[in-house]
């Protein structure tokens, strides 16, 4: 597990960008045919996707940061500026993209005079497809989004190859909630830790491969907005329950936490349990919205005969 895919000299592409561009690519086909199909505007659903990537991008670092000040916080200046926005040494926020890329698609929308969520949800099979190749990379790059220490049989034990994993989590480990280093030895000279973790990334690969599979039942709705939000219910729905429970992330609301060799290895509530609770209840409820409006179309006005005048 080496986060390095190619290296040329002092120039190094990471298998993080590689992943997570493939599957933005493969998104952009899926969605550039569907447009098509749809008889909507080709052409500025490419430059809504062109934008959508910086402006992800560039929110997604600006939430990470933001949530992980205390990771920059004793950075002097002018060298914090340099790492705020060095995004090749890993940190961003998914949410934080999706924030970025939905603000980009309202400011095209209404400049354009279309509808939305035409056009979002287009873009959902895309986001699915991203989550898989990011969360791919986090497994090459060992040290992101891993789990907790855990006594369950489903535990990850990793390998002695995944160098960056067993250095961020035995030396470098800024989780306040639990110093790992009594699970972690010396073994052949290599600091290593060797208690089992839940595979939270592999967790967020399915939520992935889920989602990918979901957007295309969900397209086949022609209502505008359904794709969109029942994506945004089952990602927090999944992301909250099946991958962040799991997760070494802090709590900032500390309301449960069991982890050790002879514990699940659970901890509530993590900023991402937080953020999803308000998303999966305006998800609802705009899907509520959605079906009325649908309910009230499909029920046609009454007809009321005109009574022919006495003679």
């Amino acid at each position: 597990m080496d986060p390095v895919f190619l290296k040329i000299g002092n120039f190094t592409i990471a298998w993080y960008g590689v992943l997570m561009t493939l599957g933005i690519v493969a998104g952009v086909w899926v969605g550039t045919r569907l447009a098509r199909a749809r008889g909507l505007n080709v052409d500025l659903f490419e430059r809504m996707i062109m934008w959508m990537i910086v402006w992800g991008f560039i929110g997604a670092r600006a939430m990470f940061v933001l949530t992980s000040w205390h990771q920059f916080a004793d950075i002097p200046f002018p060298r914090i500026l340099l790492d705020i926005v060095n995004i090749r040494a890993g940190g961003i926020s998914i949410h934080g993209g999706l924030l970025g890329g939905v603000l980009t698609l309202i400011y095209f929308a209404r400049r354009h005079k279309v509808n939305f969520y035409e056009y979002a949800d287009l873009a959902v099979p895309g986001v699915a497809f991203g989550i898989i190749g990011g969360r791919l990379g986090n497994i090459m790059n060992g040290t992101d989004t891993v789990g907790r220490v855990t006594g369950w049989p489903i535990g990850f034990h990793w390998p002695a190859s995944a160098r960056a994993f067993h250095e961020g989590m035995c030396v470098r480990n800024p989780n306040p909630d639990m110093d790992l280093s009594k699970y972690c030895q010396d073994v052949g000279g290599q600091i290593m830790m060797t208690a089992p973790v839940h595979f939270t990334q592999m967790y967020g690969v399915i939520i992935g491969i889920v989602l990918s599979f979901a957007a295309f039942y969900w397209l086949r709705s022609r209502k505008p907005g359904y794709a969109f939000w029942q994506f945004w219910l089952w990602y927090s729905v999944l992301r909250a329950g099946l991958e962040e429970t799991f997760r070494l992330n802090p709590l900032p609301l500390k309301s449960f936490l069991s982890q050790g060799l002879d514990k699940p290895g659970i901890g509530l509530w993590t900023e991402t349990h937080l953020i999803s609770i308000p998303l999966i209840l305006a998800s609802l409820w705009m899907l509520t919205r959605l079906r009325q409006r649908g309910e009230a179309a499909a029920v046609p006005p009454p007809v009321t005969r005109r009574q022919s005048p006495e003679v």
